[in-house]
């Protein structure tokens, strides 16, 4: 009998503030060893997102509750759907190559399609869903989301996104992009928008129909199908050189480079106590799962990017999420 594979969880730091706004819209989601589904034959994922909303908090809110939830249950399904068989001798056959990325990608796409259903029916007065509250859908303002969420399996990391939250990969002293800012003024963004009948206005920045400053997003039905909840996906070989990987928001990227994050996520990551960097107790900002180890390096990172955004005026709020891809905990 095969040994079973020793469990470890990911060294992580994050952070999660208001900043100079009034009102927090920002979430963060961190869910190490998500599940371990057939298609990465049943190794454990993790599961790592940044959520921006915009017009209020609740979709945004919905996304961290929700997002992992449903990427849990299209994988459970994926191997069937794309075999078309459900016995367990096929099952157990594992997907290789193209075959397993365009699994991840219909599972991916899927889950993004789902989450902007629901996102169709939340109150956003008071978050509720189906409008069970009593506010008309009518009077309601319009709200949505961005999502960046990024999947670690032992040999990829797969980068979904949906808006301007960004990730990008320290490796070897260079930031790799692992998303791409949906901006609407970007030359494919525009002529989707356009072939969709839509506008691309610039007031105060590019901006469709001249209200929205981002081309995809989670939410916003008044401006459908200009906007589009379809996510861009990567997918990047993990190598012995990937140091880092930084997830935030707008807030950080405004006024922070991709180089800058990466180079400060390095000289923290450096700098780790080899034999005391864990901190004293599991620690999850903004998720209240117990199950992920924090690491001091990692949150220094997280807390100086912060900072660093702040002293250069950054003016929304400011997530931040970073990944040790160079050491893990062993979990007991």
């Amino acid at each position: 009998m095969e040994s079973e594979a020793v469990a470890t969880r990911p060294l992580v730091g994050s952070i999660s503030i208001p900043g100079r706004k009034r009102v927090m819209e920002d979430t963060i989601s961190i869910r190490p060893n998500l599940c371990s589904p057939e298609i990465n034959r049943r190794r454990p994922v993790d599961f790592f997102a940044v959520y921006d909303g915009h017009g209020g908090r609740h979709v945004a809110s919905m996304c961290r509750e929700r997002m992992h939830v449903v990427l849990d249950e299209e994988l459970i399904r994926v191997v069937v759907d794309m075999g078309g068989s459900s016995s367990p001798c096929e099952r157990q056959q594992p997907l290789e190559g193209q075959r397993t990325e365009e699994a991840w990608k219909r599972v991916l796409k899927s889950c993004f399609l789902r989450i902007d259903e629901m996102a169709s029916c939340i109150c956003s007065e008071c978050g509720s869903v189906g409008y069970q509250c009593g506010f008309p859908p009518s009077t309601l303002k319009p709200t949505g989301s961005t999502a960046v969420v990024a999947v670690l399996t032992d040999e990829t990391i797969i980068v979904a996104n949906c808006g301007d939250s960004r990730a990008v990969l320290s490796r070897s002293g260079s930031a790799i992009p692992l998303s791409y800012d949906h901006k609407p003024d970007k030359q494919e963004e525009r002529a989707r928008i356009e072939a969709c009948g839509g506008r691309v206005v610039f007031a105060d920045g590019a901006r469709v129909e001249g209200i929205l400053s981002m081309s995809r997003a989670i939410g916003d039905n008044y401006l459908k199908p200009y906007i589009t909840s379809e996510p861009e996906m990567t997918f990047t070989k993990r190598e012995a050189e990937d140091e880092c990987l930084i997830l935030a928001s707008d807030g950080l990227w405004d006024v922070i480079s991709s180089e800058i994050a990466c180079a400060v996520g390095r000289e923290c990551l450096r700098e780790r106590d080899p034999a005391g960097d864990l901190s004293s107790r599991p620690l999850v900002e903004g998720d209240g799962r117990g199950d992920m180890f924090s690491s001091r390096s990692a949150c220094s990172a997280a807390a100086l990017l912060t900072r660093l955004a702040l002293g250069r005026n950054s003016r929304d709020n400011i997530s931040v999420i970073v990944v040790d891809l160079k050491r893990n905990h062993t979990a007991v």
